[in-house]
C-alpha cells in the first residue's frame, strides 16, 4: 500500500477528506521525525516505539577493489512494534504448507 492508498483508506474509516487525512498524516510523520532526531522516544500504545539507536564506527570492505575501509559511527532511527501489533502479525500470518 503507498501513501496515496494509505490516505484513501483513513480518509474512508474517519469521514475525513482526503486532504484533511493527508494533511495530519504528514503533521504526525513530521513531528515522529522530529522528535527522533532530538534522541526523543515516540511510544504509541498498542503499535510500537520509534527512537534513535547509535552504530558504532566498524571495518568494512569496498565491495568493488576489495580493500578495508572503516564506516564511521552513526545515528538511526529505529522502530519496535508494541506487543499487539505483533501479535497481530503473528496471528494474521499463514500457515505455509
Amino acid at each position: 500500500m503507498n501513501k496515496a492508498q494509505f490516505v484513501e483508506k483513513i480518509a474512508k474509516s474517519t469521514n475525513l477528506t482526503k486532504t484533511q487525512t493527508e494533511l495530519v498524516l504528514d503533521s504526525a510523520i513530521d513531528l515522529i521525525q522530529k522528535s527522533v532526531s532530538k534522541g526523543e522516544e515516540v511510544k504509541i500504545v498498542g503499535f510500537g516505539t520509534f527512537d534513535r539507536s547509535e552504530r558504532k564506527s566498524r571495518n568494512g570492505r569496498n565491495p568493488k577493489t576489495g580493500s578495508q575501509i572503516l564506516i564511521p559511527a552513526s545515528k538511526v532511527p529505529r522502530f519496535r512494534p508494541g506487543k499487539d501489533f505483533k501479535s497481530l502479525v503473528n496471528k494474521l500470518r499463514s500457515p505455509k504448507a
